[in-house]
């Protein structure tokens, strides 16, 4: 077995536990020793094979990422980090994350964290620490504004 057939296996057992970037594939096999010259050959056959495919990598990162409730801000962020480029990210998130839906895990978010911030900080302090943790989770600033002025409207009429 040569050094590309043994790249080429490497690389397959590391995808077949996760859908990994091309990027991310990229440092794992060079971390493992391999040469330039023979990972980008075993890449090139991964992504003609279909196992490696950037756009699919985003889609099905950026579905994960939001049922964590993860915000899109937070989301390219990470997939920036994982070396997907611009137009994959921003084409996952257009077709996986939508307005309504991220407003809506923003706000169960908020319902579930603030009585834990309030019981351990203050009402005060913990509206402090709960538009830090939105900010944090990758929600807009609008948003995050939006939702807290909710939670005090429904905290004073309670």
């Amino acid at each position: 077995m040569d050094d590309l057939d043994r790249c080429y296996a490497s690389g397959l057992r590391i995808l077949k536990y996760r859908f990994n970037s091309t990027s991310e594939l990229r440092r794992k096999l060079r971390s493992k020793g391999f040469e330039k010259p023979v990972i980008e050959s075993t890449l090139t056959r991964l992504r003609d094979e279909k196992w490696l495919d950037d756009e699919r990598f985003a889609a099905a990162y950026v579905r994960n990422a939001a049922l964590k409730k993860k915000g899109r801000l937070r989301i390219r962020r990470e997939l920036i980090g994982a070396g997907v480029g611009d137009e994959a990210i921003a084409s996952a998130i257009a077709e996986n994350v939508d307005a309504d839906g991220e407003r809506e895990r923003a706000a169960a978010a908020a319902r579930k964290r603030l009585p834990i911030l309030v019981r351990r900080y203050g009402a005060d302090a913990a509206r402090n620490k709960l538009r830090a943790y939105l900010l944090k989770q990758g929600y807009e600033g609008s948003l995050v504004r939006e939702i807290l002025k909710e939670m005090t409207a429904m905290s004073s009429r309670a």
